[in-house]
């Protein structure tokens, strides 16, 4: 599924190219196992190991210029993400960081972004958690669509916000 020289997304890391593939023992248990070597291309001096047997949970490949495009065009059709408890607020935000999938993160991203409006009317700040998914969310897409499409990420932040 996954070749070295691909380039992939990985949720804390971003984007990443596989440079190779290793043989560890990362349990101290003396049995080896093979693991991608990935290096984050904003961070090239930074090594993150994904296991070649589960890496599909871990990581996906960057989306095509044609797939960017098309997230991009339905980015207001996407519905906000509604979370109905409080006490599940973080645990959603980070299920739609983790999955990887632009039209997750873009619904968290409106999720957030109807909060931060609705926190400053009442005249309150955003909470820490919808500070740290909110950048996290907005780094990955922002990170992936600016790679994929071959432009500034500032410039991807303001067409996103605009149709927000």
């Amino acid at each position: 599924m996954f070749e070295i020289g691909d380039y992939v997304l990985n949720a804390t890391n971003g984007i990443c190219k596989i440079s190779e593939i290793v043989e560890l023992d990362m349990s101290g248990d003396k049995q080896l196992k093979s693991y991608f070597l990935l290096r984050p291309i904003e961070e090239e001096n930074d090594r993150v190991y994904i296991p070649v047997d589960n890496a599909d949970k871990r990581i996906r490949k960057v989306i095509t210029k044609g797939e960017a495009q098309a997230v991009l065009d339905r980015v207001p059709e996407i519905e906000a993400l509604v979370v109905d408890k409080e006490k599940e607020r973080e645990t959603r935000y980070k299920e739609a960081v983790r999955s990887c999938e632009p039209d997750n993160v873009v619904s968290l991203i409106k999720c957030l972004h109807i909060r931060s409006e609705q926190r400053a009317q009442a005249g309150k700040k955003a909470t820490a958690v919808d500070e740290r998914y909110g950048k996290m969310a907005e780094h990955n897409l922002n990170a992936e669509l600016s790679f994929v499409l071959k432009k500034d990420k500032q410039e991807i932040k303001e067409l996103i916000n605009k149709m927000l």
